[in-house]
């Protein structure tokens, strides 16, 4: 069997089912900033991303991984394919593919373009960061830079001539920001004077781009402690003059590139601002707001983490399935005939419930991210403020969990696809290896799978008096209502006994918080966000299973193996991963100490 992953590393069926059968997004061109787009146009964007991620993207991926990007004290070197791929990226507008007509954009749906995306992550997840990022800084600086700010970087951003980066953790700091000591000094021109130290910024320093546009978060002199005293400036690598030219190089220096498990193909920095006392940079919006605005571009990344994370468990998913379709080896259990001929693995129950933890994990974490997606669209053009509001409640609920679900089980998942392959999906000859590495990043980065969790708990669930917390519950609520075929509502049942006996384990908790006892209520925060985040998942597998079971009475026999797999990964999930909260659950509610007891001189 050849090595090489010749596969689509997504699979459109599915692709199609979530966008198009699930969320309806062809139902967002009745809104008017998507009027001019149909099922035609929303495919023909999915089509030329499947084009370009395959023939330009995936076609470098192991070359990207086995040849990570060098510096020799004065340039940093990239293999030339992904200044290729990226073009094509550029090329065809996927840049500005969300943005408006007026700034060059399509005004394609969020949640239409992050299946597209989904297709770039699974292909090569190293060179798409590159765009990822910038498409990100581009949409802070829209959303709270000035005119002058949005002409000068953002223009030239969203039409590939700049790539952008987001500058938040420092050496010292790590996750702390509160602790974060970069310096801005104000100049009599309004601009300021950066100095300080970036860490683990990707994307950093390259020559893919004629310029590059750092965001960077720092404290103007005399601002308060904490997080309370962070602004964000704009940082470009090169000044750029007014007439959009670049002027002189600004001093902002590449101080080393640090070298990862995973993610070998983006260039990750140590950045050094201000080492000569030349480098300027301009305010992003109002003084000691830039934390406020750079979560902005947080919470849009920690979406496109969740689906990056996913991308990669799809492409290990299918690499695995194909192989063990293939792959002759062993007899059935019943079969005591050593001269028989050998089955494909795939016909071993072990292998199925490897495949089926797989299946349930990427395609129920592939429905939260677009369904996270979605409530984007929804909120950005909402016909009213209160359906922008409740999307924007819902959106900050489920974020977490669509960040850290999908980093934490579809890494689970790429174990699989290794186990799958046996001592094969160990060596660097297959591709199964790699997407693991490449996938363990993502439970660390844009917030660590910790701080997921005490932001779920130590916020999310108590915000606006537990509001959020109570729309999520009635909006599965309400799926759990419409889930009437046979099918379907034993599924239905499960998830409201579940949700019930969440609801009295977190009541049993928020004692400890309004007594003050903090650190005993947030002592098994993670452990809370892979419960509640089970229960989503359960909730996306209640919403496909559903769709699935209307499509099979509607006696749609030729994609009838579809929608039977659809209904055996729900009866899985129900199965082996739902009954996790029999362990999860009595845990949580009694405050279980173990973790704040034990002492560090113990260990």
């Amino acid at each position: 069997m050849a090595a090489e992953n010749t596969l689509s590393t997504i699979d459109r069926r599915d692709l199609d089912f979530q966008l198009f059968e699930l969320l309806r997004v062809q139902q967002l061109a009745e809104r008017p900033f998507f009027a001019d787009h149909d099922r035609e146009t929303l495919n023909a964007a999915l089509d030329t991303a499947q084009v370009i991620a395959a023939e330009h993207f995936q076609t470098h991926n192991r070359k990207n991984d086995l040849h990570e990007p060098s510096f020799d004290g004065k340039t940093v070197t990239i293999i030339p394919e992904v200044r290729a791929a990226l073009d094509q990226f550029v090329g065809v507008g996927f840049m500005a593919a969300h943005r408006p007509y007026d700034e060059g954009g399509q005004q394609l749906p969020w949640s239409l373009l992050q299946g597209c995306f989904a297709c770039f992550n699974a292909a090569n997840v190293a060179s798409t960061g590159y765009a990822f990022l910038t498409i990100g800084a581009a949409n802070l600086i829209g959303a709270f830079g000035n005119a002058d700010q949005k002409a000068r970087y953002m223009a030239p951003m969203l039409s590939g001539r700049f790539f952008g980066t987001m500058c938040l953790s420092e050496p010292q700091a790590g996750s702390g920001l509160a602790d974060i000591r970069s310096r801005a000094t104000p100049l009599a021109d309004g601009s300021y004077r950066i100095s300080g130290s970036k860490m683990w910024i990707s994307g950093g320093e390259h020559e893919l781009s004629e310029n590059i546009v750092h965001l960077v978060l720092a404290r103007i002199d005399g601002a308060p402690a904490g997080v309370r005293g962070i602004s964000l400036f704009t940082v470009p690598k090169f000044r750029v003059n007014d007439d959009g030219s670049l002027g002189a190089r600004n001093d902002v220096q590449l101080a080393g590139l640090n070298h990862k498990m995973g993610f070998r193909g983006t260039t990750n920095t140590l950045l050094s601002f201000g080492e000569n006392g030349d480098c300027i940079g301009q305010l992003i919006g109002q003084p000691h707001r830039g934390l406020e605005y750079m979560f902005m571009m947080m919470n849009e990344a920690r979406i496109g983490v969740g689906l990056g994370a996913t991308a990669l468990g799809i492409a290990g998913y299918r690499y695995s399935l194909d192989y063990a379709r293939q792959r002759l080896q062993g007899r059935a259990p019943d079969n005591k005939d050593p001269a028989s001929a050998p089955l494909p693995i795939i016909q071993h129950a072990d292998i199925r419930r490897l495949l089926l933890a797989q299946k349930a994990a990427v395609e129920g974490a592939l429905a939260l991210c677009l369904y996270a997606a979605h409530l984007v669209d929804i909120e950005h053009t909402a016909a009213s403020p209160a359906e922008k509001q409740q999307a924007t409640l819902l959106l900050d609920m489920l974020t977490p969990m669509v960040k850290s679900w999908p980093s934490e089980f579809c890494l689970e998942a790429n174990k699989h696809a290794i186990q799958v392959l046996g001592g094969y999906g160990y060596t660097r000859d297959y591709p199964v290896e790699q997407y693991y590495r490449d996938n363990r990043l993502n439970p660390i980065h844009e917030g660590t799978h910790g701080v997921q969790g005490m932001d779920l708990l130590g916020r999310k669930i108590v915000m606006q008096g537990g509001a959020g917390f109570a729309l999520l519950l009635a909006t599965i609520r309400a799926d759990i209502a419409a889930a009437a075929d046979p099918l379907v509502t034993p599924y239905a049942a499960a998830l409201e006994a579940a949700l019930q006996r969440v609801e009295q384990a977190t009541q049993a908790m928020l004692p400890a918080m309004k007594d003050g006892r903090l650190a005993l209520y947030l002592a098994n925060a993670t452990l809370y966000l892979d419960m509640l985040g089970h229960v989503v998942i359960a909730w996306m597998w209640l919403r496909q299973a559903n769709v699935a079971a209307a499509a099979l009475h509607n006696d749609a026999q030729r994609d009838a193996d579809f929608y039977q797999g659809k209904l055996a990964a729900c009866r899985y999930f129900y199965a082996y991963e739902l009954a996790k909260l029999d362990y999860w659950l009595p845990l949580l509610a009694r405050l279980e100490p173990a973790t704040l007891e034990m002492q560090p001189a113990w260990f």
